[in-house]
């Protein structure tokens, strides 16, 4: 009877507000942050592509400790992590619907909130929810084939899927949203926990800003700029390919081609 009052009045017998949607907030700006460090760690490792395309193999063999057993198998390391990193973006994204507007009314109010209020931080705010949305299904289906085919995470192999099955244009998508969301959510988090506060706080918070900004556009231009190697790599290894078709063709000598 008990949680059937709390229910309908959004308090217990005794008077008291239930604790777990602190509990759920809390648990989001966790794994939000889990998320964003993650994000960063990730585009630092896929940037190294642009050094070259051994030291981009070389980081995927360190980081399955292909140093200490160098087998095929060791590929499930990054399948396991690719899967713990998609449980918490299941939990991050489910407590994160909680507050997106669930029907027209309450998007109006939403709506009318921003256009009469004209505030910066909700206008982030909404941006971060279409980032988030439209991340859901990239990010899902982006983790989902990590996690599927973690052994064929190199240099070649990744180029040649950027390139022969178009997938630079789900990866564009996919970098505008997780940069934007990403730095969009740490900003927020820090103004909302107080974290770099300060002594003045309104000044801390045009910083704040400002960095946001700064990591967002720096981000962006580093995943473009390792996408565009990736292409490149892509690029060379198809017209190659397409060049030891072609004398296959027209030599009868055998001719082998690996990429």
């Amino acid at each position: 009877m008990s949680q059937l009052i709390e229910g309908f009045l959004g308090k217990s017998i005794d008077g008291k507000k239930s604790k777990m949607p602190a509990k759920l907030d809390y648990i989001q700006s966790a794994t939000g942050l889990v998320l964003g460090l993650f994000m960063w760690a990730h585009m630092f490792f896929v940037s190294t592509i642009l050094v070259s395309d051994d030291f981009f193999d070389s980081v995927v063999h360190f980081l399955e400790l292909k140093f200490i057993i160098n087998s095929p198998m060791m590929s499930y390391i990054t399948s396991f992590l690719a899967a713990c990193v998609l449980v918490i973006f299941f939990v991050h994204a489910g407590l994160a619907m909680r507050k997106f507007p669930i029907n027209f009314r309450q998007y109006q109010l939403c709506r009318t909130h921003l256009k009469y209020m004209n505030h910066g931080d909700s206008s982030l705010w909404w941006v971060q929810a279409a980032t988030g949305f439209v991340m859901f299904f990239l990010g899902s289906a982006h983790l989902i084939f990590i996690i599927t085919n973690a052994d064929k995470i190199s240099a070649d192999m990744s180029g040649d899927r950027v390139v022969s099955h178009f997938m630079w244009l789900f990866y564009i998508a996919l970098l505008i949203c997780v940069e934007l969301h990403g730095s969009i959510g740490l900003y927020r988090l820090c103004v909302k926990w107080g974290w770099f506060e300060g002594k003045d706080a309104k000044e801390s918070r045009k910083k704040l800003k400002k960095a946001k900004w700064f990591i967002s556009i720096f981000f962006l231009v580093l995943g473009v700029l390792s996408l565009a190697a990736f292409a490149k790599i892509g690029f060379n290894n198809y017209q190659n390919n397409s060049v030891a078709q072609i004398v296959k063709t027209y030599d009868g000598a055998k001719y082998e081609h690996t990429i």
